[in-house]
C-alpha cells in the first residue's frame, strides 16, 4: 500500500503558461498517483519535493479547499477555466477516503467557475450531481483517458485505474447532462496499443458514448518516464524492447512511425464522426492532435 502524507499548500490553482492549452490554471489535490500507469509523464514532478517514489508516496493537500476559496473570492480573479488534475488524477483511490473533490466542486458552483477534468477513474460518478449542477451555471468539460479496449493490456500498463469499460460508462452518463465530454486516446504506445483494431474500437465506443471530441497523442519518453518505461518493457514484454526502442530518437517518436500512425487516425476520424455539440474549446486554440468532430 502507498504511503500517504498530509501537507498544506499555499496555492490551490497554479498558473499554466502555454500557447496552446485551452486553460491557464491547474488544480491538483494530490502529488503522486497510485494508478501506476507505466507511461506517466509526471514522474519527474516528485523531484521538486525530494521524493523518488511517485506511485507509492502520495501527498495530500489537506487545506486545498480553504486555499481555493481565497483564490476564487479574490476581486482580481477572472472566471477562467480551471483544469482539475493536469498532473495527477484527483479521483485516484485515496479520494474515496479524503473526499476533497465534493467541497471543491461546491466552491466552483458558488463562484460559477468553468472547469475541465481528465480522469481514469469511475469514482468521478460519485460527484455526478455536483458536476451536473455546475454545468448549469458554467461550462464543464469531462474527459476520460482510455488507451485500450483489451483488459489484459489495461491491467498491465494501468494496474490501479478503472477498467476501460467503466471509463466509457463515465462518458455515457455525463453525456446525458450539459457536461461536454471527450476521450483522450493517449498516449498511443507503439506495438502495445497502436493496432488498427484497438484504435478503431476506441473510436467506435467513443461514438456510442456521444462524446464531443477526441484527443490522440503518441507516447513521448522524457527523463524518469523513459527510464522506468523501458525497465517495465524489459521485465514484462522483453520481446518488444528492441522494436519499441528503435522508434525513438531521444524522447520523441521518429517521423516515419508518426506519419503512418497519423494516416490511420485520420481515416478513423472520418469513419467515426462524433456527436456535434457546441464545445467551449475554440478549435484554433487546440494542439494539432486534438480534433473536434463535426
Amino acid at each position: 500500500m502507498p504511503k500517504y502524507i498530509e501537507i498544506n499548500c499555499k496555492i490551490a490553482c497554479n498558473k499554466v503558461v502555454s500557447s496552446f492549452l485551452p486553460y491557464h490554471f491547474d488544480l491538483n489535490v494530490y502529488r503522486g498517483c497510485f494508478h501506476k500507469c507505466v507511461y506517466c509523464f509526471a514522474q519527474y514532478s516528485h523531484k521538486y519535493i525530494n521524493s523518488t517514489d511517485f506511485f507509492d508516496e502520495i501527498y495530500v493537500k489537506k487545506n486545498i479547499v480553504e486555499v481555493l476559496e481565497k483564490q476564487l473570492s479574490s476581486k482580481r480573479r477572472k472566471r477562467e477555466v480551471i483544469n482539475l488534475g493536469g498532473v495527477t488524477d484527483n479521483y485516484q483511490p485515496i479520494e474515496k477516503e479524503y473526499k476533497l473533490m465534493p467541497d471543491i466542486l461546491k466552491l466552483l458552483i458558488k463562484y460559477k467557475n468553468p472547469v475541465t477534468v481528465s480522469t481514469k477513474s469511475s469514482l468521478i460518478l460519485r460527484d455526478f450531481d455536483l458536476f451536473a449542477e455546475l454545468s448549469k451555471v458554467a461550462t464543464v468539460h469531462i474527459a476520460s483517458t482510455i488507451t485500450t479496449v483489451n483488459e489484459k493490456v489495461r491491467e498491465l500498463i494501468e494496474p490501479n485505474a478503472s477498467t476501460s469499460k467503466e471509463r466509457f460508462n463515465v462518458l455515457k452518463e455525463f453525456s446525458k447532462t450539459n457536461v461536454l465530454t471527450g476521450i483522450h486516446i493517449m498516449p498511443i504506445i507503439p506495438e502495445i496499443t497502436d493496432s488498427y483494431h484497438n484504435l478503431s474500437e476506441l473510436f467506435s465506443c467513443a461514438k456510442d458514448c456521444n462524446v464531443n471530441y477526441c484527443i490522440t497523442d503518441i507516447l513521448n519518453l522524457r527523463g524518469e518516464t523513459k527510464i522506468n518505461f523501458f525497465k517495465f518493457i524489459k521485465e514484462k514484454l522483453p520481446h518488444l524492447y528492441n522494436k519499441i526502442n528503435s522508434y525513438y530518437i531521444g524522447a520523441y517518436i521518429n517521423s516515419n512511425y508518426e506519419n503512418k500512425l497519423n494516416n490511420i487516425l485520420n481515416k478513423l476520424e472520418k469513419k467515426y464522426p462524433l456527436k456535434n455539440k457546441k464545445c467551449f474549446l475554440a478549435e484554433e486554440t487546440l494542439p494539432k492532435q486534438l480534433s473536434l468532430f463535426k
